[in-house]
């Protein structure tokens, strides 16, 4: 089979991509919100300087960023959003000042006429852009001004120690003193100050604001933009369309190709591979990932309990130790970690498996990745928790040892560097063990090809974690910072999980090379395609262009258009799965790749799909939706993928002896129903009726604890315990699992597997 369409066509779809991505990024660079030299009055008071909003920006990364509430609606969920938060508290203060002045009474108890005369002045007020560019500086009005000292004075009891302020620090699970200087605080303003600002003040020669209209605020008639509604509604009839051709290509061209089907083999092929010491070297890492998925997940109900106890565990006030920021940093962390400690292992291992053959010092190698990974883990953790306790004050070396404040790429900018260095390492180990295989002419050698480019693409693609730096404008550094989330975790890491598993099964002689390769490249630019510009949907509010917009909502449709058609991955694996009575050693390996499958299409597909349009992330940015898609997106799909490669290795570096998969299927039942059971009975519920508070009363009020203390909500959120519960029980049953294969308690007796044999026999 000629395969050198495919190969062009995906060299054209990553080029034109990616210069899509970058020309946008030039575009960033030149439409950002401006951070001024100074903030002043009419009067050429300085409220703020440009050193204060820059500084304040590396105080909020270091007390936890994105773990500490949201800025631009990217963060987490119990804390308020601060832009909007200051924002509502700005608009409201000045509108109660007026109201005092003109009419001695507050805002609300003024008649229609008078609010909206007074509504209008404030959209004036603060819609006007009054940046100076030939000064670089920020003029606001006097009245302005005042206000801004009042809200500032609010979040410095808020984070300082003000005993008025202790109900809703609980609220919002943050401790007294998260940021124990009043001068750290009044910077912190500053900083919030600039969002709020950049959200409300429209661009320059436009009637849209820097974050195009983001969030809701009625107060000045921060609605959704034209462009918007027009884009979402292309990305939906694009999305109709992705699906209908590609519905055509499976129904009709595929099925021209004629096939036919590989006749599996009556033994086991893989029980012939020998494991290799260096192959053997990967079973520690396995059972670093087993420890890592129990640490991570009890991390995980901590930080959710925190949603209803704000400062403790069923009394126990565990805040004084592990604040909420700390925990959810290191619940995201390690979830990061074990996945991808798991696929690096999968790849460690199955490059001698590919070639037969070992290459000098392989095995010290892998020995030496495994330190240097576990270093990278317990380095960068005790960083970020000595940064939010307090304990690293310099923002220099918070930047570099401490807490990043962004999520998933929280480490230190040190741990960082050094975590580069050792996924070079790894990609290093892998080549020079499949090199041999790579050189010989046969139909494996263009997925070995595509195995290593996938490979080389993961140390590659974390370089843009390295591309901001200490004081990098939040668009920038946002931008750069979904090249990972996205790109990395989200891409190349699938691509090359799609050719280990093809491996795997090409291996077992339950498909054809031929077949496997053309799907696979198919499957990757089909995959590429809509993946690569569709970073864009998360920056649709981040003071980017509109052209991000627009991009962004169309991509991000077309990357829903495979995960539609998913259900013929899944088939095909479960057919894998019964071609012969041998496969049943490899049931549950199958079986999470099917699972694999399922929450491609729910929760990369339908729950992404929810919040990808404009429209729909404008209303839903920044609340329950979003840990909607993420958690069952983010482990449903990668998670369920690092098990099942995991379990595929550790089936060969067990041997023959046949397990008992008891625990198994209690595990795999569990940790699927569970997670189910988390999504649909409280985090879609409450994101739902967010999205409705949303739109009634803007963003403010959806994040606000007076929102989510209701006793409706409290309700939900208590109920999720019913689906972590079950979902909790089928880690243990996993984590029991791998540690009976140390101990022998996970494999059949030698007497069963005796009389299993003679039953065999008798039949």
């Amino acid at each position: 089979m000629q395969y050198k369409k495919l190969w062009i066509v995906l060299a054209l779809v990553f080029a034109a991509s990616f210069a899509v991505l970058l020309y946008y990024g030039g575009e960033i660079y030149q439409e950002m919100p401006p951070v001024p030299d100074r903030v002043v009055t009419n009067t050429g008071k300085v409220v703020f300087t440009g050193d204060d909003i820059r500084e304040g920006q590396n105080i909020w990364q270091r007390m936890g960023g994105q773990e500490v509430g949201s800025i631009w609606g990217h963060g987490s969920y119990v804390a308020p959003d601060w832009t909007a938060d200051w924002l509502h508290r700005e608009l409201t203060w000045i509108l109660d000042k007026w109201a005092n002045d003109r009419y001695q009474t507050d805002y609300s108890k003024l008649s229609d006429v008078q609010q909206a005369e007074l509504k209008t002045l404030l959209k004036q007020e603060i819609r006007t852009n009054t940046y100076h560019r030939e000064t670089n500086e920020i003029v606001v009005s006097e009245t302005r001004a005042e206000a801004i000292r009042e809200v500032s004075a609010y979040y410095d009891k808020v984070f300082g120690d003000d005993p008025e302020m202790a109900k809703y620090r609980k609220q919002i699970a943050i401790p007294a003193n998260t940021v124990a200087s009043a001068e750290d605080r009044a910077k912190l303003s500053a900083f919030f100050f600039w969002t709020s600002w950049s959200a409300s003040t429209n661009r320059e020669g436009m009637d849209i604001t820097y974050t195009n209209n983001w969030p809701g605020e009625p107060l000045i008639d921060n609605v959704p933009t034209r462009s918007s509604l027009i884009w979402s509604i292309v990305s939906v009839i694009l999305l109709i369309a992705g699906v209908g051709a590609l519905a055509w290509y499976f129904a009709v061209l595929r099925g021209k190709e004629g096939h036919s089907e590989a006749t599996a083999p009556e033994k086991d092929p893989l029980i012939a591979i020998q494991p290799t010491p260096s192959m053997k070297a990967t079973y520690k890492y396995f059972g670093v990932v087993t420890a890592l998925i129990v640490v991570q997940v009890g991390l995980g109900i901590i930080t959710a309990h925190y949603a209803v106890e704000g400062d403790g565990l069923y009394g126990i006030p565990l805040a004084d130790w592990l604040p909420y920021s700390v925990t959810r940093t290191w619940h995201q962390q390690l979830a990061v970690f074990w996945i991808a400690t798991a696929w690096l292992a999968t790849g460690l291992y199955i490059g001698p498996a590919m070639s037969g053959y070992e290459p000098k010092y392989q095995r010290l190698g892998v020995n030496f990745l495994f330190f240097c990974l576990l270093v990278i883990v317990v380095g960068s953790m005790a960083g970020e928790w000595a940064a939010v306790k307090g304990y690293i004050s310099n923002l220099t070396h918070n930047f570099y040892f401490g807490h990043q404040g962004y999520e998933y790429v929280d480490l230190g900018r040190a741990w960082q560097i050094f975590l580069t260095v050792g996924l070079f390492l790894w990609f290093y180990l892998m080549a020079r063990s499949i090199w041999p295989a790579l050189k010989k002419k046969s139909e494996n050698r263009h997925l070995l090809t595509l195995f290593l480019l996938a490979s080389v693409a993961i140390p590659v693609f974390y370089i843009p974690g390295l591309m901001w730096g200490q004081h990098t404008h939040l668009s920038i550094s946002t931008y750069w910072r979904w090249w990972i989330v996205h790109l990395w975790v989200e891409g190349f890491f699938e691509v090359f999980a799609a050719v280990v598993i093809a491996f795997l099964f090409l291996r077992m002689g339950l498909v054809r090379a031929a077949t496997t390769t053309a799907s696979v490249l198919f499957s990757t630019i089909i995959f590429l395609f809509g993946g690569i510009i569709g970073t864009f949907h998360h920056l649709y509010f981040s003071g980017t262009p509109i052209g991000v917009l627009a991009f962004g909502a169309v991509f991000s449709a077309l990357e829903v258009v495979p995960l539609l058609l998913i259900g013929f991955e899944a088939y095909e694996n479960v057919k894998h799965g019964r071609a012969k009575p041998w496969v049943e050693r490899y049931k549950w390996p199958i079986a999470f790749f099917v699972a694999v499958s399922f929450w491609n299409l729910l929760g990369a597909g339908i729950f992404g799909f929810l919040i990808n349009p404009p429209i729909a992330l404008y209303y839903m940015q920044g609340l329950n939706t979003t840990p909607l898609h993420g958690h069952s997106a983010f482990f449903g799909v990668y998670g369920m993928l690092g098990i099942g490669l995991m379990l595929f290795c550790l089936r060969g570096l067990t041997g023959q002896r046949p397990w008992k998969t008891k625990l198994l299927r209690f595990s795999f039942w569990s940790l699927n129903i569970g997670l189910l059971l988390m999504g649909v009975t409280s985090l879609l519920p409450v994101g739902i009726l967010q999205t409705l508070a949303s739109m009634e009363h803007g963003m403010w009020y959806a994040r606000s604890a007076e929102f989510l203390q209701q006793n409706v909500i409290q309700n939900l959120v208590w109920f999720r315990a019913v689906g972590d519960t079950i979902f909790a029980l089928g880690i243990v049953g996993l984590a029991w699992f791998v540690i009976g294969l140390k101990t022998g308690k996970s494999f059949v007796s030698d007497t069963t597997h005796a009389a299993q044999d003679n039953k065999s026999m008798h039949i």
